[in-house]
């Protein structure tokens, strides 16, 4: 099980009371490449499915790595 935190993208919000759905779904995002500038346009259905893809990829990795890490 994997006990540690992992740091994949940066957390930029400063307040608890933003939405937290739109948050993780622009760090999502950010895995693909995403931006998020001010004069960007939401993140369109490509974008997450990428970084949903390589999430899907990183997760093992970090599950298995943090086994081995102390040992």
């Amino acid at each position: 099980m994997l006990t540690g935190s992992v740091r994949l993208v940066n957390d930029e919000s400063n307040s608890k009371a933003e939405n937290a759905l739109a948050l993780h779904l622009i760090k999502i995002a950010r895995l693909d490449g995403y931006l998020g500038r001010a004069s960007d346009p939401p993140p369109g259905n490509t974008v997450m499915w990428r970084g949903l893809s390589r999430l899907t990829d990183i997760a093992p990795g970090a599950m298995v790595g943090g086994e081995f890490v102390g040992n």
